[in-house]
């Protein structure tokens, strides 16, 4: 795949990357200047030159990201017999600048249940940056979800057919912000075991009354998460003294926290490895290798509200 290809793919999946561009190229090197690449933690598109070369820029810009870098890193390394690295040598005689830059990916919000809450929610957050997965066990579910992805504005809204939904859920981009809203309380139940049993994921919340949460803990527990854990999710879920019981009311809520949640946030870093890490602009990658600092519910279900606003209230369970 074509650099630039990739680098709109991973923006809208909401995937963090770094661009890199020979920005000089002095003697003899394997590509010209304006050569560029993509890395991911996962992946690599496009080339500049293969070898030695690349595989020490690849592991520098991994680096960046599991730091949460986000100023560009400018890089002299020379290909001569004697500038060994890990990879071992490069002889093509020359010299390259690399420049490194941070891509950031907006934020990205998973959202499992397309009832009623789970559309609503969908039609608020299309108007922020955002990625927005919207996933639903159900045929009919999702295809009422469908023309979702065609609204218009600023997030990007993918919609899934996921069977067993929690396969999607491993699958989401570190720091990814899980909403669970499912038509089946044992659907909810697996997804919450599957967020608990990633430590990289984002907030997490479960629609619910406070009855459903006190069986849910238990469970949990049951399943070998530990108090700590558990009190990762929450539920309910909106901001408080939202008391409306409407799937609009409900989804304005909810899109409210996510908001303030996701604005501002830091993208690109991986909380499980570096949380608040500070990226090294002067590090020396490897002998030879100079870097400058650079540059719901069911369709006619009664909703969960998200709140409740008088103490010891809570909503109806379906």
């Amino acid at each position: 795949m074509e650099w630039l290809t990739a680098l709109q793919r991973l923006h809208e999946e909401g995937v963090p990357a770094v661009l890199v561009t020979l920005t000089r190229v002095r003697g003899h090197a394997p590509r010209a200047a304006g050569a560029k690449m993509v890395v991911s933690s996962r992946g690599s598109w496009d080339t500049i030159g293969g070898g030695n070369l690349e595989a020490t820029v690849m592991d520098r810009a991994r680096r960046m990201l599991r730091e949460g870098a986000a100023e560009p890193l400018s890089l002299e390394i020379p290909l001569s017999e004697h500038a060994r690295t890990r990879y071992g040598q490069q002889c093509c005689g020359g010299e390259v600048s690399v420049l490194l830059e941070p891509v950031e990916a907006p934020p990205v919000v998973a959202i499992f249940g397309a009832g009623h809450v789970g559309l609503e929610l969908v039609r608020a957050l299309s108007r922020l940056p955002l990625t927005v997965h919207v996933a639903d066990s159900r045929g009919s579910a999702v295809e009422s979800a469908r023309p979702l992805a065609e609204l218009e504005g600023p997030a990007s809204i993918r919609v899934h057919h996921a069977p067993a939904p929690e396969t999607l859920l491993a699958e989401l981009p570190a720091g990814s912000h899980v909403r669970i809203m499912s038509h089946d309380h044992s659907e909810d139940l697996v997804l919450c075991d599957a967020a608990l049993r990633r430590d990289d994921l984002g907030t997490l919340g479960l629609i619910g009354s406070s009855a459903k949460w006190a069986r849910f803990r238990k469970r949990l527990r049951e399943l070998g998460h530990d108090d700590a854990a558990v009190s990762r999710i929450a539920c309910p879920i909106g901001i408080p003294g939202v008391t409306g019981k409407s799937p609009a009311v409900i989804a304005l809520s909810v899109a409210a926290e996510l908001a303030e949640q996701t604005h501002g946030a830091r993208r690109g870093a991986d909380p499980a490895e570096a949380p608040g890490a500070t990226p090294h602009a002067g590090r020396t990658e490897a002998p030879g290798v100079k870097p400058h600092a650079g540059g719901t519910e069911a369709p006619g279900a009664t909703p969960h509200t998200a709140r409740t606003g008088a103490p010891g209230a809570g909503p109806p369970e379906t």
